[in-house]
């Protein structure tokens, strides 16, 4: 790809969001109705390519469960309120209801309460008893500390999961995660990320890997671009960590991992056209912390929102819209591509012909930088 000078002294690649691309319809149509949109990660088979961002604004154990039975991947997140507190309805409650310029202050006094180990097991369990694919995140730096009784409560997808995670972390004053050894001594598939770059998804990939995550995670309640300086546009990076997967099935002898982009996903589009750039599924936030049965009551945050030291996050309002089903499958009451969010993938594959979404990451795309 072109280099574009910066300066004298530094080059830069030219690379592109997903709302600078389209994606282009081919010759043959189909019926919408005909289209699979049906994904399978290790054993696990789900009806869409929907996995549910570890926030507490979108995800607690009954929304998990309700997007399970949607047909989606709900994820928990191990490190939130839910494993702070026996009940953190009235925490939610007051986060809805804060002052916006004392909201940030407040998440960190909130969130400092300490993790529970026995909560942990027992979100699992209400999760597992009815039966779905149970799925939890950790961070790197806690997953040493709490794996153990994720796994013995019975995860089914370990999920570890930070604003970026290398398969090499260095440090000189603690031990870091070894993650090819942690991997390779769980019994459960392990998704992990964020990254953003070929030769880092590589990496993570011969961790061992059962899926990898592209991109730095909340997209519409992340500062981590004005914070840290650091951002890389979706769809490069999602085309970049495709190419690592399809060369490592190369090298691996047929070893397949799994792309899910997460984070920077706002409507039907986006998600599209993720899968379009070559990813297998879509972990999505904002667009179902819009939902009713959402925890957030309209408002959405990260865990980079309450970060004890650097916040790099910010809690958004972003409005209630209709429910969870209708969100995920319709029927829409609005034209923002804010709902029947898998309807919209069937079309825009039928449009383009394409029958499963393997095919579909064969679909040609252009690129319009004015969006």
């Amino acid at each position: 790809m072109a280099q574009v000078e910066i300066g004298l002294g530094k080059n830069g690649r030219r690379a592109y969001e997903l709302d600078e691309i389209g994606i282009v319809p081919a010759r043959r149509t189909r019926d919408p109705e005909e289209v699979s949109i049906t994904w399978q990660i290790d054993a696990y088979r789900f009806d869409t390519p929907l996995v549910v961002s570890p926030m507490d604004s979108v995800a607690s154990p009954e929304t998990v469960v309700a997007v399970g039975r949607q047909g989606g991947l709900g994820v928990l997140d191990l490190e939130g309120l839910w494993t702070r507190y026996e009940d953190p309805t009235p925490l939610l409650q007051e986060i809805r209801e804060l002052d916006e310029e004392a909201a940030t202050a407040r998440l960190q006094e909130i969130y400092a309460a300490p993790i529970q180990e026995e909560l942990i097991g027992r979100r699992i369990e209400e999760i597992r008893s009815t039966g779905l694919v149970t799925a939890a995140r950790l961070s790197p730096q806690r997953t040493a500390q709490y794996h153990r009784a994720v796994v013995d409560a019975g995860v089914d997808i370990f999920v570890i999961r930070g604003t970026t995670v290398s398969a090499e972390h260095v440090s000189g004053r603690a031990e870091p995660l070894n993650l090819k050894q942690f991997i390779h001594d769980l019994d459960v598939p392990v998704v992990v990320g964020g990254c953003a770059t070929y030769t880092a998804a590589l990496h993570l990939m011969r961790t061992g890997a059962a899926g990898v995550l592209v991109g730095f995670g909340g997209g519409s309640g992340h500062t981590t671009r004005s914070v840290l300086g650091v951002a890389v546009p979706m769809a490069s990076s999602i085309g970049d960590v495709a190419a690592a997967r399809r060369d490592y099935l190369d090298e691996s002898g047929g070893r397949y991992v799994h792309v899910i982009a997460d984070g920077g996903m706002s409507g039907s589009g986006d998600i599209a056209k993720a899968l379009a750039c070559g990813s297998d599924a879509v972990m999505v936030g904002s667009p179902l912390a819009r939902a009713t049965e959402a925890p957030g009551g309209g408002f959405h945050w990260g865990s980079e929102a309450h970060h004890s030291e650097l916040p790099r996050g910010h809690r958004v309002e972003v409005g209630t819209i209709g429910s969870l089903e209708s969100i995920l499958h319709g029927p829409a009451s609005t034209s923002d591509g804010s709902m029947n969010l898998m309807g919209a993938l069937r079309r825009t594959m039928a449009t383009s012909g394409y029958s499963d979404l393997k095919e579909f990451q064969r679909v040609e795309v252009v690129v319009n930088p004015h969006g």
